[in-house]
């Protein structure tokens, strides 16, 4: 409705600056039609309404009140032309107290003083209220800065007025240099004049005690002079007379004129009764119109007219006029109820909503309209939210509709993995590990996913209009500007009683959210709290990570929108409960997912070796862990409010051994392709490495896998694991923040470990055995004897199969892994030494060809592999050559260094591997 007159503006006020409760008069336009049409006035930010004084349209007088700022603009606002504006500003200025005979730049009102409680002016004598010198002696102020006194009385004053008058900061003031004896007369003053204020209103009675004796007798004598005026005389009092006189006129004049006036009464009856049906024909025709405007909406113009009859006719003793006042509260009440009927209809807009309840207010409808439409509204979102379970509940149980059936998503394409995995020719071949992208499960939503994306739309839709219905409920805005002046204070009687009840039906749309979300996706965890009640999901499949993230971010907007309402934090804490649930959920069920991924790695398994003695195995595993955890930097993030995945120790355990789980089962995985039958192996080209020759042709292009190769192929994995991919992944728990890295690093490394010795030794087991059991018969092959033997003329045939046996060993381990070499060799130079030096330590005597022979052989064996000696072999080897007798001539030490040269010049191209061969580069 557009307003009739221009905004209020202000171009002068005078004074212009002034302490607190200054009166100042407003001059300007448009300030109002009366003083009803002034609705505010505020000055200096201060509300100045209580004092103000209407005079007319440019002028207002009122006094400046107790305001924080020290300038600013004078507001006025007016009912027909709303909040003005000002040209002009008014300074405060710090009040001080001023005596009687204190000059002042400033009018200051005497005889009166402005009590701001009562908005009374009293009269009070100003000597009594201020008196200028209390004590009665010369004032004499001292030069004390007003600043240090009130660091010294904190909190007090100087004024004998004041609640909180100091008397040592009054007399520090004003006497700082009078005297004792000054002082004493001082307090003799004071005395005197309390007693005299004591006195003061007896004296006053004994002061004119003769006058009040003058005025009893006077009073006395009239009355006696009027009885005896009354009852000497017979005929009566002059009044009687008088009275008796007037009422024989009276009589006299009725009998003369009586049909005259009798007539005139009656044509006056007649002419009062068409008035009064042409006057009031506005409540004889109400019924009626009532009727027609409720029939056409037209409610406005209905309560319009019932608020003027109700004021011209609401308390009328009329007979007529209570009988069709009767009907027109008989129509108003049919419309309070058709009202009524239309405010709790669901579903309706709040614009709907308010404009009823303001027609409601206007009409005075009995009870609380407004609070029974805020129940009505809470029980309709209620059930829209059980029916939206319902529904979905049906869809699931029927015929699929628009949704398919859940989608596993850890089979489809996740993110290609970051640049630095991707740097070894066994990483690019393991890119056959991710099958082809398929986009069609962006179209096949699960059903519980939908009907949670469902309910939460649902909520946003119907929440914000219910709590903005509470706040226009709290704030009065619902009402009509005459129904809240009048029920005001009743409402905010209803605001503060029903404010719990608004907070517990908030409270239950949160937890009938959350369950039936906790029914759908945790089914679980919810069958505590009546799962079955709020779910009925519990026979389907559990949702993927991905689908759990994706309710994760649903749930955090819904939370975010919630906020941006203004509801406060501890109505939706249940939502925060639930999404932190939800996210440790999703956590626990990625990794589960993940841990089945790689249980399959296995099955990828092609046993292709790069340079480097790997497959793509580790790489794969790295890859599938690496965007099992990109998967959950979403969820892993906190958002602002949200607490930590990890805060629960519970939680935090759960996950250890989740991720400790998935190391075990690609170790496990390992394990198992290490003993896998041969006839389970698929045939594989090795690729080896340019500079490694294929020394004895053992590798061609039918080659099928051994058992041995398998296991030096998996030991080679491990080395790699232990070194590389086990550090990294943990680098990757720590950067999403995951708890009790030191413990998954050093479980997964134990059992990392434990298999690669388990398999070391069984491969040294393999290899070493044979080797160290053809000794002992090779030595004694023949009928051999140490004591009886012919001249050594170089090394027997079972010490050259044996280094041939050594370089077959070396030859398998180099064509897998450079790396594994001195580690197998160091082992078999070990059983082989250590078996050597039992033998020789077993013969019982030698005969000096014997003793050459052996002697020749074992430093034969022992410099051939010195490249590949630990201490224990060295033990080994001094040992058996500590058993032989030793070399007594110089020609015998001749004979086997040149027997020693002969040997190895004859076998120098089997010899060569054996050679010491720079350290291998670290693999980054």
């Amino acid at each position: 409705m557009s307003r009739s007159r221009q905004p209020p503006l202000v171009t002068g006020i005078s004074p212009n600056e002034g302490i607190p409760w200054t009166k100042v008069t407003i001059r300007g336009e448009n300030l109002g039609t009366g003083p009803a049409d002034l609705i505010g006035l505020t000055i200096c930010g201060h509300n100045c309404l209580l004092t103000a004084e209407w005079m007319s349209a440019s002028k207002i007088v009122c006094r400046v009140g107790q305001a924080k700022n020290d300038k600013g603009d004078i507001i006025v606002t007016t009912k027909s032309g709303g909040k003005g504006t000002s040209t002009v500003s008014f300074k405060l200025l710090k009040p001080e107290k001023i005596g009687i005979l204190d000059q002042s730049a400033v009018w200051v009102d005497e005889m009166n003083y402005y009590d701001m409680r009562t908005d009374r002016n009293k009269g009070i004598p100003p000597l009594s209220l201020r008196p200028a010198n209390p004590l009665g002696i010369e004032v004499e102020k001292g030069k004390f800065p007003q600043k240090d006194l009130e660091m010294l009385f904190p909190g007090m004053s100087a004024d004998f007025t004041s609640e909180n008058f100091s008397a040592a900061w009054y007399l520090i003031e004003n006497h700082s240099n009078t005297s004792f004896e000054q002082l004493k007369m001082a307090i003799t003053h004071l005395k005197r004049q309390a007693n005299k204020k004591s006195e003061g209103s007896l004296a006053y009675v004994k002061g004119g005690l003769s006058t009040f004796f003058e005025a009893q007798d006077a009073l006395s004598a009239i009355h006696q002079k009027l009885e005896a005026d009354g009852t000497e005389k017979v005929e009566g009092s002059m009044t009687q007379k008088l009275e008796n006189v007037l009422n024989r006129a009276s009589n006299t004049a009725d009998t003369l004129f009586q049909e005259v006036l009798g007539r005139k009464d009656k044509a006056d009856s007649t002419r009062n009764a068409l008035n009064v049906l042409q006057r009031f024909k506005f409540l004889f025709n109400l019924p009626l119109n009532i009727e027609r405007n409720i029939q056409k909406g037209d409610y406005d113009v209905v309560i319009n007219d019932y608020e003027k009859a109700k004021s011209l006719f609401g308390k009328t003793e009329v007979q007529v006029f209570k009988k069709y006042y009767a009907e027109v509260e008989t129509r108003i009440e049919a419309l309070r109820e058709l009202l009524l009927e239309k405010l709790l209809e669901t579903p309706s807009t709040l614009h709907d909503q308010k404009r009823y309840i303001r027609y409601l207010s206007d009409l005075h409808a009995p009870g609380d309209p407004a609070w029974q439409c805020i129940g009505a509204q809470h029980r309709w979102i209620l059930q829209l939210m059980h029916g939206c379970r319902e529904g979905c509940a049906r869809d699931l149980k029927g015929p699929p509709g628009l949704h398919g059936a859940p989608v596993d998503l850890d089979a489809e394409v996740r993110a290609p993995a970051p640049s630095h995995l991707g740097q070894t020719a066994s990483l690019k071949r393991g890119s056959s590990f991710q099958p082809g992208r398929d986009d069609a499960w962006r179209c096949k939503t699960p059903h519980r996913v939908a009907f949670v994306e469902k309910l939460t739309k649902l909520v946003l839709s119907q929440l914000p209009n219910f709590w903005k219905l509470w706040i226009s409920y709290v704030n009065g805005s619902l009402f009509s500007e005459t129904a809240e002046k009048s029920g005001h204070i009743e409402r905010s009687k209803n605001v503060r009683h029903r404010q719990n009840d608004f907070k517990k039906m908030i409270q239950e749309v949160m937890q009938c959210l959350v369950k039936l979300v906790r029914g759908a996706l945790l089914p679980l965890g919810a069958a505590e709290g009546g799962g079955r009640q709020h779910g009925g999901w519990e026979a389907k499949a559990e949702l993927s990570g991905q689908w759990l993230a994706h309710v994760i971010q649903t749930l955090r907007l819904t939370y975010e929108s919630l906020a941006a309402l203004e509801i406060p934090n501890d109505l939706l804490q249940t939502i925060q409960d639930l999404i932190l649930d939800l996210r440790v959920r999703c956590v626990v069920v990625t990794l589960q997912h993940t841990a089945e991924d790689i249980k399959r790695l296995a099955e990828k398994e092609d046993w292709v070796v790069d340079s480097e003695g790997l497959t793509s195995l580790p790489c794969q595993f790295e890859r599938c862990v690496l965007l099992s955890l990109q998967s959950l930097h979403g969820v892993l993030e906190s958002k602002p409010g949200e607490p930590s995945v990890f805060q629960h120790p519970k939680t935090q355990e759960e996950v250890c051994q989740l991720s400790i789980n998935i190391m075990q089962v690609f170790i496990y995985c390992l394990e198992q392709l290490s003993t896998k039958p041969d006839a389970d192996v698929d045939t594989a080209h090795l690729s080896v490495d340019v500079s490694s020759p294929d020394l004895f042709g053992s590798i061609h292009e039918d080659f099928s896998l051994t058992s041995e190769q398998r296991l030096l192929i998996v030991l080679s994995n491990c080395c790699y694991l232990e070194r590389h991919t086990f550090l990294n992944i943990a680098d990757h728990f720590e950067k999403h923040n995951f708890q009790g890295i030191e413990k998954i690093a050093q479980v997964s490394m134990a059992s990392l470990k434990d298999l690669d010795q388990r398999l070391f030794e069984s491969y040294i087991e393999l290899k070493a055995d044979p080797i160290v059991g053809s000794l002992e018969p090779g030595i004694y092959a023949g009928y051999f004897d140490w004591r009886d033997c012919l001249p050594p003329t170089g090394v027997r045939n079972y010490l050259k199969e044996a280094l041939v046996n050594i370089i077959a060993v070396h030859a398998e381990v180099f064509t897998i892994s450079k790396d594994l070499v001195p580690r197998v060799l160091s082992r078999v130079v070990e059983a082989v030494s250590e078996e050597l030096s039992r033998l020789m330590q077993c013969v019982s005597s030698f005969s000096k060809n014997g003793a050459l022979q052996a002697r020749l052989e074992i430093c034969t064996l022992r410099d051939t592999v010195a490249a590949h000696l630990t201490p224990e072999s060295r033990s080994s080897f001094k040992q058996a050559l500590e058993a032989l007798p030793q070399l007594s001539s110089g020609a015998d030490r001749k004979l086997l260094e040149e027997l020693l040269s002969r040997v190895k010049s004859g076998m120098h191209l089997q010899l060569a591997c054996f050679q010491a061969a720079p350290p291998p580069a670290v693999k980054t």
